[in-house]
Parts: C-alpha cells; sequence; structure tokens
C-alpha cells in the first residue's frame, strides 16, 4: 500500500522482506518491535517534510494494508496484551469494528525521540483508517521510552490476535 502527498511518500507492505526503512530512527525501532510481535514480514519505505506527517500518514497506511489483507474474512477481532517493559507496563486492548482511540500514557522522565503526540497522531491514524477501537492505558512506569516501545509491543500481539483468522463472524449484529 502507498500513500504520496506533498508532504509524504509512505509504502507499507505486509508479506515482504525489506525491512523498515522510515529515515526515523525511533519510529524505525517501535515499528521493528510492532510488525515482530505481530509476526509480520514488513516492507516500510518513506520520505516526509515532518514527524508528524510521516507518524500520522504510516499509521492510515498501515490501516489501509491491514483492512486490505482481512477483506472478505472472518476475523477474531479482539486482541489485548499487558505488556510489561522495566518500569512500564502498559495495557493494549483492540476491537476491529469502529474507529475509536482512548490513549492514557503519563511520561514523568522524557527520552528524545518518544514524543507523545506522536504516539497519538499515529494511534488515532491507524483506528481511524483500520476501522478499530484501541485502548491504551498505562498501569506503571516513568520512563518514555519503556511505555512507548511496551506500547508498540502490546499493539503488535493485539492486533496479531484480532486480525487472526475465526470459524464465524464475532458480531451478535451480523456485521462489524
Amino acid at each position: 500500500m502507498r500513500r504520496k502527498t506533498r508532504e509524504t511518500d509512505i509504502t507499507v507492505e505486509l508479506g515482504s522482506e525489506g525491512g523498515i526503512k522510515t529515515g526515523d530512527k525511533v519510529f524505525d525501532h517501535l515499528l521493528t518491535a510492532l510488525f515482530f510481535y505481530m509476526r509480520e514480514a514488513v516492507n516500510v519505505s518513506a520520505e516526509w517534510d515532518l514527524r508528524h506527517h510521516l507518524w500520522e500518514d504510516l499509521g492510515i497506511v498501515l490501516g489501509e494494508e491491514l483492512r486490505e489483507k482481512i477483506k472478505g474474512k472472518k476475523i477474531a477481532r479482539f486482541g489485548n496484551a499487558i505488556m510489561p517493559m522495566d518500569d512500564a507496563l502498559v495495557l493494549v486492548a483492540v476491537d476491529i469494528s469502529r474507529s475509536y482511540l482512548n490513549l492514557e500514557l503519563d511520561f514523568k522522565e522524557s527520552e528524545e525521540g518518544f514524543e507523545l503526540t506522536l504516539v497519538r497522531e499515529f494511534l488515532w491514524a491507524l483506528a481511524r483508517t483500520l476501522n478499530a477501537t484501541i485502548h491504551v492505558k498505562q498501569l506503571s512506569g516513568v520512563n518514555a521510552h519503556h511505555i512507548v516501545e511496551a506500547t508498540f509491543k502490546g499493539l503488535g500481539i493485539a492486533l496479531r490476535q484480532a486480525l487472526s483468522e475465526s470459524e464465524r463472524l464475532e458480531s451478535t449484529k451480523g456485521v462489524l
């Protein structure tokens, strides 16, 4: 899947070996964790003007790629993880049905490159494009790096669960 605008040119290809090269070392690190725990080979490339545009547009492209991957399939729909990382403990829950983001993170110790606004932009873009409800709740922790990385690892596990195939349509309404 590719998104080319005046601000970004981003490609995300699931199931393709190629690595992650966004030009933002922090984001590359976090995306590596995300896709590792999703158990997805991926090729990500990006050109961008501002980090904000990179993080938001990559969330959009990933949401489009995942939506295409599950099109016409029955999926488990729900996934969750409680992810520890040193001082951090983060709960992540996903429901693939409609767009919503609840993000409750609070950094007491900042670290260069780990910014709450960028995490929010990525997750909200992913949620609205994939039509997913995503809840992220920090249960403990102070270090921004540990909290954000636990979030991306937990998201990887939750998405892997939610996107896995199911024998039935997981909805009492008959539609997602």
